[in-house]
């Protein structure tokens, strides 16, 4: 009986081990991730002149400022809602009409506020203890109540971000800008 006890006391700490690499691992892999994304972003925000800024395809659709700006809000908040870490520099973008200001849709406080957002969700995602990212966590947001668990809002912050900047590629072909190239591996 004895050297059963033994046994699943092992297998227990060999879980523990693995479930605590396992962590380690996809919290290393999330911040490299946000890291490449912040840079792919940056060279959007680089490609557009700043004459264009205000350029949209049509009325009915964001401005490429405003488009990276929305990208910049959704970074700080799903990220915040995700690792349950709330920066005070995130307090910004908490205003709904953050993107329609006009004294910020220039490219200079563009760029700073997207890198600024950028910075905030890997703030947040290294203060996150990543053997929570199972727990289940509900938002109110725009459009009704949220669902997810941790590791979900952050997936979706992250494809959120990864869809508004492919928006922001029609928008560079449409003023005769080639976008940067892909930037998917380590260079």
């Amino acid at each position: 009986m004895k050297s059963f006890f033994s046994l699943l006391l092992s297998l227990c700490c060999l879980s523990v081990t693995a479930q605590d690499s396992l962590s380690i691992t996809l919290k290393q892999q999330m911040l490299k991730e946000w890291q490449r994304a912040k840079v792919y972003t940056q060279e959007y925000l680089n490609a557009m002149p700043a004459d264009k800024y205000d350029f949209h395809p049509v009325d009915s659709v964001r401005t490429f400022a405003q488009q990276m700006l929305h990208l910049a809000q959704s970074n700080a908040g799903l990220v915040s809602i995700g690792a349950g870490f709330r920066s005070p520099a995130a307090q910004v973008f908490y205003n709904p009409t953050f993107e329609k200001t006009p004294t910020i849709q220039n490219k200079d406080s563009v760029i700073y506020y997207v890198n600024t957002s950028y910075d905030i969700a890997i703030d947040a995602i290294k203060n996150l203890d990543f053997t929570k990212v199972g727990e289940v966590v509900s938002w109110n947001l725009p459009g009704g109540k949220r669902t997810s668990t941790r590791l979900g809002w952050l997936l979706k912050a992250f494809e959120h971000q990864t869809h508004h900047r492919g928006q922001c590629t029609v928008y560079l072909r449409l003023v005769g800008i080639r976008p940067p190239g892909e930037l998917l591996w380590d260079q």
